[in-house]
């Protein structure tokens, strides 16, 4: 993977970026890192890091499952002036397409369809609920700027509206989002109310309550 193309295309501004490398054996780990360099951040909404995490662990997540590879990249920015967060998700495995097309339902789908698909209920290769992506479009109709999801020679934006056009080869897949970090919003209304983010958030990340008290 080329990285610094990612940059220049995705983070132009620079800023406080942080990369890192995943796999299955510290994604736990870099997941965790990230989110809690925003948790300490007074600006940012403790209701947006609820949705925010769930997403953001299930496109890790996708990586190690639907890739074909074992090792991705997460790029990260907080621009606290423009109340901006900013993720970037890669791999250089199969692709969305060859994914989808693993799945009977999907086998004779083209590129552009494959990236229409993949943010929909339920659309899965059969290795996992088809619900990270379809949950994290959810997110940014709630309170994000873009949403763009590249693979192979397309790339789809999404933000109410959905486009699909044709762009620089990539070999694997990219999901690259922007979100509002000052926006309050409902965590569970992101996930259709299939599960409580809030709940998980404050397990794993707020398990002192006096730290809970101090977000608020």
């Amino acid at each position: 993977m080329n990285i610094d193309t990612l940059l220049q295309q995705y983070f132009p501004s620079k800023g406080h970026i942080c990369i890192e490398m995943f796999d299955d054996r510290n994604i736990q780990l870099v997941y965790r890192r990230l989110v809690e360099v925003l948790i300490h951040q007074p600006e940012v909404e403790t209701t947006l890091l609820q949705a925010m995490s769930y997403c953001f662990y299930e496109v890790l997540d996708n990586v190690l499952i639907h890739s074909g590879k074992t090792v991705g990249i997460v790029i990260t920015n907080y621009a606290k002036e423009e109340h901006l967060i900013q993720i970037l998700v890669a791999d250089d495995g199969m692709g969305i397409q060859a994914s989808l097309a693993q799945n009977s339902a999907y086998s004779g789908i083209s590129e552009p369809q494959a990236l229409m698909y993949c943010i929909k209920d339920k659309v899965s290769d059969g290795k996992g609920m088809g619900f990270g992506l379809y949950s994290t479009s959810r997110l940014i109709n709630t309170a994000g700027h873009k949403l763009i999801i590249r693979s192979g020679d397309y790339s789809l934006s999404a933000n109410g509206d959905m486009t699909v056009t044709q762009s620089e080869h990539w070999q694997g897949t990219i999901v690259y989002f922007e979100l509002r970090s000052n926006m309050d919003i409902n965590p569970a209304s992101v996930v259709n109310h299939r599960t409580d983010p809030a709940e998980e958030f404050n397990e794993l990340f707020l398990d002192d309550s006096n730290e809970l008290d101090k977000l608020w």
